[in-house]
């Protein structure tokens, strides 16, 4: 696989820098109230735990050292885990 080479700020991440993560907590609590089940909250929340540890342990630096000031000026526009309500626009 071939490394990203552009920032990707377009879509859903202009709304929130990680869309995939936030999609995959949000559908396994939405099981866990759907099917009334607490050990499925358990879960969506040890999972949400790795993505952060993840994410700001390993993505996030990365993203910096890779991408420089276009990064900084993204993760200071665009929160981490909480949508925007309107989306970011590149200036």
């Amino acid at each position: 696989m071939a490394p990203t080479r552009n920032l990707v700020v377009t879509g859903l991440y202009r709304y929130v820098r990680n869309p995939i993560y936030v999609a995959v907590v949000a559908i396994i609590l939405g099981q866990a109230v759907l099917m009334g089940d607490w050990r499925l909250i358990v879960y969506g929340a040890l999972l949400w735990l790795f993505f952060h540890v993840f994410v700001v342990a390993y993505e996030e630096p990365t993203l910096e050292r890779t991408f420089g000031s276009e990064y900084e000026a993204f993760r200071a526009a665009v929160p981490r885990w909480i949508p925007r309500m309107t989306p970011w626009r590149l200036k």
